[in-house]
C-alpha cells in the first residue's frame, strides 16, 4: 500500500485516487516520459526526462552540468498515461480518461558504478526491451558527463480516471453526442538513420515493437 501524506492526499476527486502499490508500479512501468519539477535558482521548472524502475527505487538520469540535477533538491516526479478523450454533453464536464503518478523526494547522486550502469540499462530497456545488449556500452567518457539520480518511492499518489462523462441529470435529454474516444500509442515502422555508414538488418528486438500499442 502507498502511505499517504499531507502533500500526496487528495483533496478533491478522491475516488479517483489509488492506494494499491501495484497501481503505482503500472503508471511508472508504462509510461514512457516522466516530467521532472524542481526549483532551480528560484525558477520553477519541469523537465522532461527519460526513467525506469528498479523495485521501489525510480531512476532518472541527465547532463552533469544540468542544474536541475544537483545534490540534495527536492523533486516532484510526474508520469501521465494517456487513455482517452471523454466528450461529455456540456463543455465544463469534457475530462481525460488517465493514469498518473506523483513521487515526491530528495533524490540521491547514484555514484556506485554497477548502480548507475544497472540504472541505465533499465532506462534504455525501458523505452526499448533488450536494446542495451546490441548497442555500445557507455565509454569512461559518456559516464563522466551522464549524472543518474536514485528517488525512493517512499511518497507518492495515484490517480486514475474512467468512464464515460459526468454529465449534469439535466443534460442527459440533449441532442449531443457523448462517449469517450480512447487513446493508444501506437509504434509506427522503424526509419533507419539516412547517415549509416553501415546496413544493418532491422533486428529482432526492434521488429518486435512495430505496430505495437500500449
Amino acid at each position: 500500500m502507498l502511505s499517504t501524506t499531507e502533500r500526496t492526499r487528495l483533496n478533491r476527486a478522491k475516488h479517483k485516487a489509488r492506494t494499491d502499490r501495484a497501481d503505482l508500479y503500472d503508471v511508472l512501468d508504462h509510461g514512457l516520459l516522466c516530467h521532472l519539477a524542481v526549483v532551480v535558482d528560484g525558477t520553477p521548472l519541469a523537465l522532461p526526462t527519460c526513467h525506469a524502475r528498479i523495485g521501489d527505487t525510480l531512476y532518472l538520469h541527465g547532463s552533469t552540468g544540468a542544474r536541475s540535477l544537483r545534490q540534495g533538491s527536492e523533486v516532484c516526479v510526474t508520469v501521465t498515461v494517456p487513455d482517452g478523450l471523454v466528450l461529455a454533453r456540456s463543455a465544463v464536464h469534457h475530462s481525460f480518461n488517465h493514469r498518473s503518478a506523483m513521487v515526491l523526494g530528495t533524490p540521491r547522486v547514484v555514484e556506485d558504478g554497477d548502480e548507475r550502469l544497472d540504472a541505465l540499462r533499465a532506462i534504455v530497456d525501458h523505452l526499448v526491451p533488450g536494446r542495451w545488449d546490441q548497442v555500445r556500452a557507455p565509454s569512461k567518457q559518456d559516464l563522466a558527463k551522464t549524472r543518474v539520480l536514485a528517488l525512493p518511492l517512499d511518497e507518492a499518489s495515484v490517480k486514475v480516471r474512467t468512464g464515460g462523462p459526468n454529465d449534469e441529470p439535466e443534460d442527459a435529454l440533449l441532442p449531443v453526442w457523448a462517449g469517450e474516444l480512447p487513446l493508444t500509442l501506437t509504434v509506427g515502422e522503424p526509419r533507419q538513420d539516412p547517415a549509416r555508414q553501415v546496413d544493418v538488418p532491422l533486428p529482432e528486438h526492434v521488429a518486435r515493437l512495430a505496430g505495437r500499442t500500449w
